[in-house]
């Protein structure tokens, strides 16, 4: 149609490569890659959205998985849109010289940027999980002391040009093996102790992260370690992994958690307009329907509960009235 263009994707004018090395080609992304960015920065943010959408059906206090799984997709498209942007970005000489002219250069465009993505969101996706599966917090927070570990030993290798790069690959391996021995078997028995639908969402999630978790290392060592395949496909590579272990994952946890009250897994929270009830002293619930006075007539206070019946109110509390059913 006349007088209707197509918006050419101009990032990489705006925001060319800085570095520029003599006799040497650089092995930069392109327009292309450039365009697959984008298209997942779009599935990202509307992901959020939609998680943040659903959230509205549920009351406030059951949220807490809406929450943490649309920050995850929030902080991906962040990350999406800068490397869309050619933003973000270093450039590491390569320890592996191809004759590839794809892949033919001295130096290759390293994204840090998707390591700050996964030094957030893997955090957090792990805490969906093993939320869900109930597991106790040391366990929750040493395994998600791991996952950073996993993350910041790959960023690391991936900045390095010598073959030292590779033993931070083995120190990220290594903890995505403890990472996994933690879904796969402990969450695992815990989900299973729950039953129902908390061992179905549990089993299907986890079995999903890992499972596209252990193909990372294989795009890392296409990409960031033996520069294999070209920054487009490794635009490609990443992208598809990425919406597959946020924005699907997300879906299949939230679809599974629609029967599944946070409180049968320990999360007892609780909203500022739950009027009919009180948390006591002790900690445990009451009526709280005329100011701590049970329908019954009866009283209670702290630990004390005047029903008439042999019970006798602390000198602080004042005088009650105990007339009702007394001996």
């Amino acid at each position: 149609m006349s007088g209707v263009a197509k918006r050419a994707n101009d990032a990489l004018s705006i925001n060319p490569n800085v570095f520029h090395y003599p006799d040497s080609s650089n092995i930069n992304l392109t327009t292309h890659g450039s365009d697959w960015y984008w298209a997942v920065t779009g599935v990202m943010a509307v992901s959020t959205l939609a998680f943040m959408g659903l959230s509205i059906r549920v009351p406030r206090k059951n949220r807490i998985f809406h929450y943490i799984t649309a920050s995850i997709t929030l902080v991906a498209s962040i990350a999406y849109f800068t490397m869309a942007s050619n933003l973000g970005y270093a450039a590491i000489q390569v320890e592996f010289q191809r004759s590839n002219p794809k892949v033919a250069g001295l130096y290759r465009e390293i994204f840090y940027v998707r390591y700050i993505d996964w030094f957030v969101t893997t955090p957090l996706l792990l805490l969906d999980l093993l939320l869900t599966a109930g597991l106790p917090w040391p366990t929750v927070v040493y395994t998600i002391l791991m996952d950073e570990v996993m993350v910041i030993t790959g960023l690391v290798g991936a900045l390095v040009a010598s073959s030292y790069k590779w033993g931070y690959f083995v120190f990220a391996m290594l903890a995505l093996i403890f990472i996994a021995y933690n879904v796969c078997y402990v969450g695992l028995q815990h989900a299973k102790f729950h039953g129902g639908p908390v061992k179905k969402v549990y089993t299907i999630c986890g079995v999903w992260t890992i499972f596209l978790w252990f193909i990372y290392p294989i795009a890392w060592g296409l990409c960031e370690g033996g520069n294999v395949i070209s920054p487009d496909s490794e635009a490609v590579f990443y992208g598809v992994l990425d919406i597959l272990a946020k924005p699907v994952f997300g879906a299949l946890l939230i679809f599974g958690h629609r029967n599944i009250d946070p409180a049968s897994l320990g999360l007892h929270l609780k909203d500022y307009d739950d009027s009919n009830q009180v948390i006591e002293k002790d900690g445990s619930r009451a009526n709280n329907g005329n100011n701590g006075v049970a329908n019954n007539g009866a009283l209670q206070h702290g630990n004390v509960n005047v029903d008439g019946a042999n019970d006798v109110a602390p000198a602080s509390t004042g005088v009650h009235n105990n007339t009702a059913n007394m001996a």
